[in-house]
């Protein structure tokens, strides 16, 4: 529970967030300077000040949770191992490719992807479901940084099959998204704010744990919309790169969770505060990979 505490000293009034809670058996404090007077963004200012409380807590999970499945793959062998992938593949490109609208169904992603049978759907969302399959195992084999070339080559080769217009290009015009608030930046602004998405990125790589650079990577790519369509694809890919990169499990964001995904998105872009999607994105996480949770 965050309470504002008033402290007078020297009959000066001062104030402080302050936030108790238990950690290993005993009750600790913590607490934040406000200043002479109480910020009219406070509530803000207590969300933040509670999640960088917690971040401790989500971190130690996330490396429990990158410990056993380090352990577990070790012990698995190399055909299961590759089978336990393959079908990643298929959950990840299904729900990526659904996201944005693919006609396609888990169950005839499956069999093309694994067996080469084509259903009777629109070509281009059997191309993309194909081209995104042999994206994704590039990556996979990937041993570079990310860079804009990089995101170029891979979202050309996911959309060269069916548009070939917008592919491996960034945009120069302007995009809405539907169902949102949300208005991405301008065409000129595009080509600069991805100069700064890789500079902050060399910037961060090091200096952030693996899990909150993922959802800050996906995030912050997205917004800024280089393409005039796949971002989301391409975003949620370098997602997982950045968590392959350093060890942690890959996420596949499900197309049945896409209206808190949206939401939590939005919000952050809207009002501007990575803190939205930084919440959703670490309980996402940590309820999907549970299982490896005090398996160390």
């Amino acid at each position: 529970m965050v309470s504002i505490q008033k402290k007078v000293v020297s009959g000066q009034t001062y104030y402080y967030l302050e936030h108790s809670f238990r950690k290993g058996g005993k009750v600790e404090k913590k607490e934040l300077y406000l200043g002479k007077h109480i910020p009219k963004n406070i509530d803000e200012l207590k969300r933040q000040f509670v999640f960088e409380i917690y971040k401790e807590k989500w971190f130690k999970s996330f490396d429990e949770i990158k410990t056993a499945f380090a352990k577990e793959r070790k012990s698995l062998p190399k055909v299961v191992a590759e089978k336990e992938m393959s079908s990643f593949v298929v959950k990840f490109t299904y729900d990526t490719n659904r996201i944005e609208g693919s006609s396609l169904t888990f169950r005839e992603t499956a069999n093309l992807l694994e067996n080469g049978v084509s259903p009777s759907k629109p070509r281009s969302d059997i191309k993309e479901a194909e081209a995104h399959r042999d994206v994704f195992y590039e990556m996979l084999r990937y041993d570079k940084d990310l860079s804009l070339r990089i995101a170029l080559e891979w979202h050309y080769k996911l959309f060269n099959g069916t548009k070939p217009e917008i592919a491996g290009k960034l945009r120069h015009y302007q995009v809405g998204i539907s169902g949102t608030e949300f208005l991405p930046p301008s065409p000129v602004e595009v080509e600069p704010l991805m100069r700064d998405f890789f500079k902050w990125l060399d910037k961060n790589k090091k200096k952030l744990h693996p899990v909150e650079l993922a959802a800050l990577i996906h995030l912050k790519f997205v917004s800024i919309h280089p393409f005039g369509d796949g971002n989301g694809r391409i975003s949620r890919l370098i997602m997982n790169f950045a968590l392959k990169q350093n060890r942690f499990p890959m996420l596949d964001i499900k197309y049945t969770n896409r209206n808190s995904y949206y939401n939590a998105l939005e919000r952050a872009q809207v009002k501007k505060n990575d803190l939205t999607f930084l919440n959703w994105f670490f309980r996402t996480y940590s309820k999907e990979f549970k299982r490896y949770a005090k398996r160390v």
